[in-house]
């Protein structure tokens, strides 16, 4: 999965993964930057009412970040709009983000109990209580299925593993089959990468290190039940995680972090695109912000109304402002969602049928196997994943070797399963409700499930292992109703042109994950950063 060369390594000072990082695009050095950046993304300009701007981007996540950026080197002055906090400000405890362990609330966006992906461990639900707040993580329960968002100036890159996996080029056509394979993998893909900072864990320090012994267990099993071990990319800062493993820096992955934001060590974007972005001078970021309409201005341009939340959600002010274009990269369920009632409501008449279409959950599923005593995986595991195990074109499964960083020995392998899912669903404007749903029903998941078992029904009976039933609730063996990887929903040459231009009104565009038809392969930040790429350029060449 585009990290099992990642074993090439040269001197220690030279590896791969630190050659990656700064190769691959004209951006060059600049395009990396390391933990050391300051983690704000822009200076704190919040929008004012009546305000005019040319490039008015709604979310801060990959697409967002990408469209900032270049139309800022191009020199358009950009707004963007976050519904999530800045997260820039240590709480109490002088940490910024709080950690899987001991949930709070800075953990969840306007919850008042947790709903954490694991709901039980050994027969003890996990979950409790926690104050109502604008805090980072977004388990939108809906049709069936719960999906987890990342909220904040950052968007998903706050939340998320940080696996920078680019698909194998023979499975791409699945997965946009409207783009030429040859310009994303010559171009756009090394471009994505290097913007990220993307580089892979060093593999003779991965041999030996303590918080990776979980991995080198799914290793052993995985390669006696004959499937291929890969070493993934990732954009964590691996040397910063050496010296965690040293005890020369504070603890980040190596204090599972992981869920709730991490502290340290992970290249999110608001140490990568957004920083860049912010330094061109063109960009400001409006935090707590969300928008609620887009309408045709009467002179041109974008009437776009604004909610401002505290960090109770509550409306304080609600502003209008007028937008030359606008960019919807709210996610594929925000982006999604704000399309189709604002289609259905009269304020975009002009959209297309297909909006709403082809929404995915990347296949997702999880699991647990109970090893046997003499497979220990390790009290202290690092909670950034650098491996997996890949089933994909005999059974339609890549499974991640997930880590399961409780501080004490579980002898357990986790594993999050990508896996061939063909089921789609399509959001609806609910007018009674006065709200947008979805209607994925929970049954679907079962070819996902089918074909993880692909991987761990061989492995469980290779090693004369079983299932772990405590993870997900009483009895229960799969993970089956969350997702961490939404897609779709206003998809590429569907409800948009071949760039992201929505059909109808023009000056509009999508450049997030809503664009990319329900399935990635892979864990998808690293594609949707680089047809944002792609789409970008071509919308500032021509449209500009």
């Amino acid at each position: 999965m585009s990290g099992d060369s990642a074993r090439e390594t040269g001197p220690r000072g030279v590896s791969r993964r630190r050659f990656i990082v700064g190769t691959g695009s004209i951006f060059g050095a600049a395009a990396v930057v390391g933990h050391s950046v300051p983690a704000h993304a822009a200076a704190a300009a919040v929008i004012q009412p009546g305000a005019r701007v040319r490039a008015l981007v709604i979310g801060t996540g990959y697409g967002g970040a990408v469209a900032a950026l270049r139309l800022a080197q191009a020199g358009v002055d950009v707004h963007m709009v976050e519904m999530g906090m800045a997260w820039d400000t240590p709480g109490s405890d002088g940490k910024i983000f709080a950690n899987t362990r001991t949930p709070d609330y800075r953990s969840y966006w306007l919850r008042t109990r947790t709903k954490q992906p694991l709901s039980n461990f050994l027969g003890f639900p996990l979950d409790k209580d926690v104050p109502r707040y604008t805090g980072i993580l977004d388990a939108e329960e809906m049709g069936g299925i719960i999906v987890y968002q990342g909220r904040g100036v950052g968007g998903g890159s706050l939340v998320n593993g940080g696996m920078a996996v680019t698909p194998k080029r023979e499975n791409f056509a699945a997965v946009l089959p409207s783009v030429a394979a040859a310009e994303m993998y010559d171009v756009y893909y090394p471009r994505a990468n290097a913007g990220l900072g993307v580089g892979t864990v060093d593999p003779d320090w991965f041999e030996t290190a303590a918080c990776y012994q979980y991995a080198r267990v799914g290793r052993k099993h995985a390669q006696r039940s004959g499937f291929p071990f890969v070493f993934v990319p990732d954009v964590y800062d691996w040397d910063y995680m050496e010296q965690e493993a040293a005890g020369t820096v504070p603890k980040s992955a190596l204090d599972g972090e992981i869920l709730y934001g991490n502290n340290h060590g992970k290249k999110s974007l608001q140490k990568t695109y957004l920083a860049r972005a912010a330094a061109t001078g063109r960009v400001s970021v409006s935090p707590l912000h969300k928008v609620t309409s887009v309408a045709p201005a009467a002179g041109g341009g974008y009437t776009v109304v604004i909610d401002q939340l505290d960090t109770g959600g509550n409306t304080t002010t609600t502003k209008t402002v007028t937008a030359d274009r606008v960019f919807f990269a709210a996610g594929s369920v925000g982006t999604s969602k704000l399309l189709v009632k604002l289609k259905a409501t009269g304020a975009l008449p002009n959209l297309n049928s297909e909006v709403g279409k082809g929404w995915g959950e990347n296949g997702n599923v999880m699991c647990g196997r109970a090893n046997h005593l003499w497979d220990p995986t390790g009290a202290v595991q690092s909670s950034i994943p650098c491996s997996g195990i890949d089933n994909w074109a005999a059974g339609g499964a890549f499974a991640e070797v997930a880590p399961l960083p409780t501080g004490i020995e579980t002898f357990a392998s986790f594993y999050l399963s990508i896996t061939k899912n063909p089921h789609r669903a399509q959001f609806t404007w609910n007018a009674a409700a006065g709200k947008v749903d979805l209607n994925w029903q929970t049954a679907w998941k079962q070819p996902s499930i089918d074909m993880a078992k692909t991987i761990f029904d061989k492995i469980n009976a290779k090693e004369g292992t079983i299932y772990r039933t405590d993870l997900f609730g009483t009895y229960k063996i799969w993970g089956d109703h969350l997702t961490y990887h939404p897609l779709g929903g206003a998809v590429l040459n569907k409800a948009t042109d071949n760039y992201g231009r929505l059909h109808g009104h023009p000056g509009l565009y999508v450049i997030d994950g809503a664009l990319i038809p329900g399935n990635a392969s892979v864990n998808p930040f690293v594609t949707i950063t680089a047809l944002a790429e792609r789409n970008i350029e071509t919308i500032i060449a021509t449209d500009l």
